[in-house]
């Protein structure tokens, strides 16, 4: 007989994120049938400011107050018709409980209930099921396999969306590759930060921190950040490349414009004449592939994310046919945790890893079937978090319970990003 652990209650609220927006948090209650215990998890949603026209629909009230960005329509989807739903159910039923909340939106891109509605009753099930068996969220997700810690990509130097700056490129950020566990890696990305905030300010540049705990100076171009954190990584007395590697996300949709199919870059200025402004500079795909094969080639760059637009195919199996065995190709926005698209890329060979965002999809159990594709087919899963967090360190229980070998959270710095490097910690000490 199956053990039984029946969910009593579902209760949503409106609580802030990282940015002071509003969002979603939902508590689950279930009630051990053998025993009569009780048990809840709570599960808030994170929100991203750069995303991807594919990812499911994240809604919000659209009138005042928090300038139409407020979730009571959300929270009484909640409390009212995902409740109705629910209630009942094992909540160690994940997989059943998950395909209830998507036949209840009705929806390809869970528009009618929403996104962070849906991903918030999921996420909390799974966090009150392992609660209620007294096991750590991790070994839940995982089983007695989930045994692997995640190399950290920290968000050092914020541009494009996440920062007022000119810097077109939307993240760098430090790898700490020569870490022998992650106590280590956490404390070399640290040090490499706090020496390059030392460096910043040594040249009089900004070092106030963007949505993701990264500085966010003016830079010319990536060159020039790569040069910078180059410096930083010897002054914390490491070696580029061999100790600390660099990757970046481009996120290269934001870039893009449909009118004239060109890449702009309104924060690079092309030399211009005696009797012409300087302009704007605009690169083609086979530009932005070629400036890629060009850094990659100076600096230890090993990975790059979202280097094409979202919707760019043909781009995207050229960039991999010339880059696929010299860096990590991330598709974010390009595959938006989306099993459909994940397939056509395996299918295509476009790519080579993809970026997990679990409210890209809305449950649990569709962000776990994009990580098993991915990893099965050869592909890294790597786990991330959102610009807008809470902080809830979901994701860092899941990095370690599907094994995924990466984790993208920010910088060490800001709560909601160490709140996950924290959770990381305690559970390294678990694992040895």
């Amino acid at each position: 007989m199956s053990l039984m652990i029946r969910i009593v209650d579902v209760h949503g609220r409106e609580i802030l994120d990282s940015r002071g927006n509003p969002t979603v948090e939902v508590e689950v209650t279930a009630q051990t049938e053998t025993t009569g215990r009780k048990s809840t998890g709570r599960e808030s949603v994170p929100s991203g400011a750069s995303t991807g026209r594919f990812e499911a629909i994240e809604l919000r009230d659209g009138t005042e107050p928090y300038f139409g960005l407020g979730v009571k329509k959300v929270v009484e989807h909640v409390n009212t018709r995902i409740r109705q739903e629910i209630v009942g159910m094992n909540v160690l039923d994940q997989v059943k409980i998950d395909r209830k909340l998507v036949e209840a939106d009705g929806t390809d891109n869970k528009g009618n209930l929403g996104a962070n509605a849906l991903l918030g009753v999921s996420l909390a099930c799974a966090r009150c099921a392992a609660n209620a068996l007294d096991m750590p969220l991790y070994r839940y997700l995982g089983g007695f396999n989930a045994k692997r810690w995640p190399m950290p990509m920290m968000n050092v130097i914020n541009g494009g969306a996440h920062a007022k700056n000119h810097l077109d490129f939307q993240e760098f950020m430090i790898v700490p590759v020569g870490a022998d566990n992650f106590p280590d890696a956490l404390r070399m990305g640290a040090e490499v930060y706090h020496f390059l905030r030392l460096l910043l300010h040594e040249d009089g540049k900004l070092t106030a921190v963007g949505d993701e705990g990264g500085f966010a100076p003016d830079f010319a171009d990536a060159r020039e950040v790569f040069s910078y954190l180059g410096r930083a990584v010897e002054k914390a007395g490491y070696r580029v490349g061999e100790d600390i590697a660099f990757a970046m996300d481009v996120a290269a949709s934001e870039l893009y414009h449909e009118e004239d199919g060109m890449y702009h870059f309104p924060g690079e200025k092309s030399e211009g004449t005696d009797t012409t402004e300087k302009a704007e500079v605009m690169r083609s795909a086979e530009e932005m592939i070629g400036l890629y094969e060009s850094l990659v080639k100076e600096y230890p760059i090993i990975s790059i994310e979202d280097g094409l637009d979202e919707d760019d195919w043909d781009g995207w199996k050229e960039m991999t046919k010339r880059l696929g065995d010299k860096a990590l190709l991330v598709g974010d926005d390009f595959f938006v945790t989306n099993v459909r698209r994940i397939h056509c890329g395996i299918d295509l060979k476009v790519a080579n890893s993809v970026l997990i965002k679990v409210n890209q999809i809305g449950t649990l159990t569709e962000a776990m079937d994009a990580i098993e594709l991915a990893q099965k087919s050869g592909y890294k899963a790597i786990i991330s978090h959102r610009s807008g967090e809470t902080e809830d360190a979901f994701i860092a229980d899941l990095a370690v319970g599907v094994n995924a070998g990466w984790i993208k959270t920010g910088a060490p710095c800001r709560g909601e990003r160490t709140a996950k490097y924290n959770r990381l910690l305690r559970i390294s000490e678990e694992l040895a």
